[in-house]
């Protein structure tokens, strides 16, 4: 069962689950990915509401978004297994169904391929409106040394040399899977 939500009334529980992690999951075909993110903005653009999501080049995630052009974000709310966000943080979904070996519950989505997940019942099915890589030239230099390391491959699942790709998700529906 769903409850359906206004986004913006829950804007608090989800910046703040940004800050220790949320899940970001792609669908295309019948490749299902998690990955953990704590990079995101709710808000308000071209007068829809809007989740952006920052997701690297190298990423398989990446890729996904790439092909469906459509994600959820998955939000804990309250107590949940913190091992969820560090296993989907460190695995790549090329090689590994995050889903089945985590044995996550996923919620049948809405109007996106995309599943909610119900041990982070918060749900926000997304279509992406826009993309844009960054700029690394308008990144500052101080920003630059620690969140891009040239040193650090790509493939490494923390910071990198990679640089990110913003997603602009049109919010379609939003809500609470009880």
């Amino acid at each position: 069962m769903k409850r359906k939500i206004d986004p913006f009334d829950y804007a608090a529980e989800i910046l703040s689950a940004l800050k220790t992690g949320v899940l970001l999951t792609t669908k295309n075909g019948d490749k299902l990915d998690s990955m953990a993110i704590s990079w995101g903005m709710l808000g308000i653009e071209w007068n829809k509401p809007i989740f952006t999501v920052f997701v690297r080049e190298n990423r398989f995630t990446k890729e996904q978004l790439d092909r469906s052009g459509e994600f959820t974000v998955n939000i804990p709310i309250g107590d949940f297994d913190r091992r969820i966000i560090g296993f989907c943080g460190t695995r790549s979904g090329r090689d590994t169904d995050k889903a089945a070996v985590l044995g996550l519950s996923l919620e049948e989505p809405e109007l996106v391929a995309a599943p909610g997940i119900r041990e982070l019942p918060l749900t926000l099915e997304c279509r992406v409106i826009y993309s844009q890589e960054q700029d690394r030239n308008a990144i500052g230099s101080g920003d630059r040394a620690r969140f891009y390391p040239e040193d650090v491959p790509g493939s490494n699942p923390g910071e990198n040399r990679d640089y990110h790709t913003a997603y602009y998700g049109r919010i379609v529906s939003a809500y609470i899977i009880c």
